[in-house]
């Protein structure tokens, strides 16, 4: 396996972000998007225990976004970072059409993947450091191939991995947790992928889609506070693409309220609508995802089917907008080498101290 040493993230990214939420907050902005999440097909190779889309979806999984379609919604966010899922975009006969020419614009792209269609792909999409793959991954062989109900992904995914490294790509990892998540092979996991040298892994808990049959598969509230607790604390130099504020917020050293709008989604039918894990409704008017009656009916303590999310799509970005007003949180993120160029003041940003950003 390859080593490529400490995969750093680009510093222009984060310069990208802080640069975007100082100017929407100047702008006196509550709610905007940081990423936009672009989901060109649902339609997926695999049948995952724990996804939802496939049964939210079932009337349109032959459905795909145009070219056009995808980059007028990503331009219609306005958000410096694309993340790409689904299904599986790589079935997409045009996905690198929609990646190339976001990638041109300097938006900074993030696709998704099961690695089954990877290597294909990268025929047809360059490296960049504008572009990264984020691949599945929920545990070793046989844990892995479990989660997805097909024998032999999790070699073809590593495979993918290896070959993208090696060509110079940057490459993410992205691990959902379940009740039957087991610690040791996690750790052995984020070890493994660690020494190869990606950019990082990304984990957050599963969501618990009413849909999926198998309810039994996903953890409550607490039980994911006590399950990260363990992965979290007993990790030996694992390299964690989250921010550290959001991974004590999973080891539940800290609270924040979701802040789901900041990742809107848009799909086939439209964009989800309030957030990313709950279509109650589609839209096709990207604003009313952040009217203020519309999160009066959502997260915890309103909405019951939020009284378990941890997801990173809703907390993640809270972690971001609440540094902004405290001092020692900032200083966190900029230790962990997440904005840590340009310097504002909370005077800026609604707040009464000074803090960087970048």
């Amino acid at each position: 396996m390859s080593n490529n040493g400490k995969a750093r993230r680009p510093v222009a990214l984060d310069a990208r972000l802080a640069t975007h939420i100082l100017k929407n907050r100047l702008q006196g902005r509550k709610r905007f998007p940081l990423v936009t999440m672009l989901e060109p097909l649902e339609q997926c190779n695999l049948r995952c225990t724990g996804c939802g889309r496939l049964y939210e979806y079932q009337d349109v999984l032959d459905k795909r976004l145009t070219v056009e379609e995808a980059l007028e919604a990503v331009h219609a966010s306005g958000a410096p970072i694309v993340s790409i899922a689904g299904g599986e975009p790589t079935i997409h006969p045009q996905i690198d059409e929609i990646a190339n020419r976001l990638v041109a614009e300097r938006y900074f792209v993030y696709l998704c993947t099961n690695g089954i269609l990877m290597e294909r792909a990268m025929e047809r999409i360059p490296p960049s450091r504008y572009f990264s793959w984020v691949v599945h991954m929920d545990g070793t062989e046989e844990r892995h191939d479990a989660a997805v109900n097909r024998p032999g992904v999790y070699r073809m995914a590593l495979k993918a991995i290896e070959s993208a490294l090696k060509r110079g790509y940057r490459v993410c990892t992205n691990t959902t947790i379940f009740r039957e998540s087991d610690v040791g092979d996690l750790h052995s996991l984020f070890g493994m992928l660690t020494s190869m040298g990606i950019e990082g892994c990304m984990v957050s808990p599963a969501f618990d889609f009413k849909s999926v049959p198998e309810q039994e598969l996903f953890l409550e509230r607490q039980e994911s506070v006590a399950a990260f607790q363990r992965i979290l604390d007993g990790e030996k130099g694992f390299r964690f693409y989250n921010n550290p504020l959001y991974l004590d917020f999973l080891r539940g050293k800290r609270e924040y309220q979701c802040a789901a709008w900041a990742n809107p989604t848009f799909t086939v039918k439209g964009w989800r609508k309030p957030c990313y894990l709950l279509a109650d409704e589609h839209t096709s008017d990207l604003e009313e995802l952040f009217e203020e009656r519309l999160w009066d009916r959502y997260g915890r303590g309103r909405e019951p089917r939020c009284a378990n999310c941890m997801m990173h799509c809703g907390f993640e970005p809270s972690t971001v907008f609440q540094a902004f007003t405290s001092p020692r949180d900032w200083l966190t993120l900029i230790r962990e080498g997440v904005f840590k160029q340009t310097k504002v003041t909370t005077d800026q940003l609604g707040g009464d101290t000074n803090c960087f950003s970048s």
